[in-house]
């Protein structure tokens, strides 16, 4: 049992993510004819989607022609990649001088603000701002296919080792150092946590506990603020991470993850996805040994992350009781509302962060892994849970992208 500690609290700032073209805005959904959702406008904000950003033409230099120079000597040989974009024309680059268009590209919408854009067809699909279709509306609570999680999240389009087509090319849960795990009450595909939390884009949105991943409502919730299954784990290296002047345990438990290897699309600068942190430990065991943590753990590691995550507060903190985001409580900010109904509310204090976004740089055409994964630090009591949802590809957007998380605008 733990010794009843004193309450130290941690004061709640905010973090702008550092990337000049990109502010949360409105949504406006088109798919292309692979699956994938994207939004436009120099945002990411949501749904497989990437945003745009550059001169508002949707992709390119040259408006309305699918976004490139007019420079003829792009088209001399039809077998020469002359934009450098890993196609030609032969294989279904439909504008050779523009590497924002072609058949690894994602499509990006037109700015409906700009009255100087005109839609283009990034993807060379033949269609221009193709119309949105949701993936993950009949997915069960308690799926255990990993590539249906990556739907939840909007991951909808999978890739093909070697081919110009972009998405998941694996996933898989782990626990949190990677080993192989299998799908259990500690994660779940939800269409609602609680009646004030929704998915934040499209039907269902993926859930990780340290304890049961469901809520109040839900079947096989844990109906206590503990309900230990996988037992002790082995951390990432560099994990636990300890917060300043809070220093933490080194064992964890209970961990779970779900690790996706991705191929991005070759316009991509980057990505984004949207997650809330709900943990029992709060506010009682703040800044203690005992310190449940969630990370997103990113291979290659981007640069400004930490030991590979980018999911952390201004102040390094990386994603816990301890994290600056703590705004949903009694007394807090953002008040008990999206507690209402979870479990979080019922069996015993607790509070969670609210929505936040983190976005992270990509190279065009990248393959990279992201492991979500969370845990129990120190012991198995005072379970705590994430929700991720709205997966978003960054495109075309003209300035560098840089690691961040920072809350959703309310």
């Amino acid at each position: 049992m733990r010794s009843n500690l004193r309450h130290v609290a941690i004061a709640a700032v905010g973090l702008l993510i550092a990337a000049a073209s990109c502010t949360v805005g409105s949504k406006d959904l088109f798919q292309d004819d692979d699956g994938n959702e994207n939004t436009g406008g120099g945002v990411a904000t949501g749904g497989g989607q990437s945003t745009g950003g550059n001169d508002g033409t949707g992709g390119g230099f040259n408006p309305g022609s699918g976004g490139g120079s007019s420079n003829n000597d792009c088209y001399n040989d039809p077998d020469v990649d002359d934009d450098m974009d890993g196609s030609t024309e032969n294989q279904g680059d439909c504008n050779d001088c523009d590497p924002n268009t072609g058949p690894g590209a994602v499509e990006v919408i037109t700015d409906p603000n700009d009255p100087m854009a005109e839609p283009a067809d990034e993807d060379c699909d033949g269609e221009e701002d193709e119309a949105f279709t949701e993936c993950d509306a009949a997915i069960d609570i308690a799926d255990g296919d990993p590539m249906n999680a990556a739907r939840a999240i909007e991951l909808c389009d999978t890739a093909t080792p070697g081919g110009f087509d972009w998405g998941v090319l694996n996933a898989q849960y782990v626990r949190a150092n990677g080993t192989p795990a299998t799908s259990g009450l500690y994660n779940g595909i939800l269409d609602t946590f609680g009646p004030n939390v929704p998915p934040r884009f499209g039907n269902r949105m993926l859930a990780m506990s340290s304890g049961h991943a469901r809520s109040s409502s839900q079947p096989s919730n844990c109906g206590a603020l503990t309900c230990s299954i996988l037992g002790g784990g082995t951390a990432p290296a560099g994990f636990p991470q300890d917060v300043p002047s809070c220093p933490g345990l080194s064992n964890i438990n209970d961990d779970i993850g779900l690790e996706l290897e991705i191929k991005a699309p070759t316009n991509a600068s980057g990505y984004s996805f949207d997650f809330t942190f709900y943990s029992f430990e709060y506010p009682e065991w703040v800044c203690t040994s005992y310190n449940d943590q969630f990370i997103a753990l990113v291979a290659p590691p981007p640069t400004g992350s930490i030991n590979g995550n980018i999911s952390f507060d201004s102040m390094t903190n990386p994603v816990s009781v301890n994290v600056a985001f703590f705004e949903v409580c009694a007394g807090c900010p953002l008040g008990t509302n999206e507690l209402s109904g979870t479990g979080f509310d019922a069996w015993n204090d607790a509070g969670a962060t609210g929505w936040l976004v983190t976005q992270a740089p990509v190279d065009g055409g990248e393959t990279f892994t992201i492991r979500f994964a969370i845990w129990d630090t120190g012991d198995t009591a005072f379970d705590s849970t994430v929700i991720v949802d709205n997966f978003a590809w960054i495109a075309d957007s003209g300035d560098p992208i840089d690691v961040g998380t920072a809350p959703v605008p309310k």
